[in-house]
């Protein structure tokens, strides 16, 4: 029986750089939302992102540990030292969770936190928070050109739906389908898109969340793409398990050969 073809996008890293957006929102949220008694951010943090925030950008999972990272470049003058950026990205989760406890945190609040200043600055003024966003051209035509073939896109994102949504319409961009974090994880909508449509690839750019699919029976059957114009680490191009694949932006076409 024929089933409906369809293929799947991450967002951040993938669809759009959102790098200045998640940088100018989460020193927002916890200056303005988080009102922790000694939040104090000097102006000039507002006027580049931080290189420290960049480098540690690509092993976050979820947009609350931002805040978190946020925190860390505001409180400690040790944070541009590159020994610093090691040591804690090597123990980045534990990291992570030593921030959560030692400030009385929990993980709901800090990302209800990010969406109020998201939420703020759109009604502010929604052109400058949506053109923080730098839209990956070759992917917006890859997704156009998958319409004209009748394939169906969804994105599958963490950020919250609601502005993933705003973006993509500000780009004219319309998938079929838009999942964020209130849907449930990748792994978990992936599967339940699974049994419905013939899944033709999947594009991300976080490396572990690829190996979870192929790891997972439901979904191992999923052609993953790992996007090298994404928030990588030095690492992640290196020893690729069969099944997922390194793919360049000029090449994107050469997947509807599939």
């Amino acid at each position: 029986m024929f089933r409906q073809q369809l293929f799947l996008f991450d967002f951040d890293g993938v669809v759009v750089d959102g790098m200045k957006e998640y940088w100018q929102s989460s020193l927002l949220a916890y200056e303005k939302f988080l009102k922790s008694p000694e939040t104090s951010i000097e102006p000039i943090f507002y006027k580049q992102v931080s290189k420290t925030f960049v480098e540690i950008r690509p092993w976050v999972k979820y947009g609350w540990e931002m805040i978190l990272i946020v925190h860390e470049i505001v409180n400690n003058k040790e944070i541009l030292n590159e020994n610093f950026i090691k040591n804690f990205t090597d123990r980045y989760e534990m990291n992570c969770q030593k921030i959560l406890k030692d400030n009385c945190w929990n993980t709901e609040n800090l990302q209800k936190c990010l969406d109020e200043s998201r939420k703020y600055q759109i009604a502010k003024d929604f052109d400058i928070w949506v053109n923080l966003h730098d839209p990956f051209y070759e992917v917006l035509e890859f997704i156009k050109k998958l319409k004209d073939f009748g394939i169906k896109s969804a994105i599958i994102t963490t950020k919250g739906e609601i502005f993933a949504s705003r973006i993509l319409e500000k780009l004219n961009i319309i998938p079929e389908f838009i999942f964020g974090y209130e849907s449930g994880t990748k792994i978990e909508i992936a599967t339940m898109l699974s049994s419905k449509y013939q899944i033709l690839g999947f594009i991300e750019d976080r490396k572990k969340t690829l190996l979870d699919i192929k790891q997972n029976n439901e979904t191992e059957h999923i052609a993953c793409y790992l996007a090298d114009w994404g928030y990588l680490k030095q690492s992640d191009r290196l020893n690729l398990p069969n099944g997922i694949k390194l793919v360049e932006l000029k090449k994107l076409s050469e997947l509807l050969a599939i």
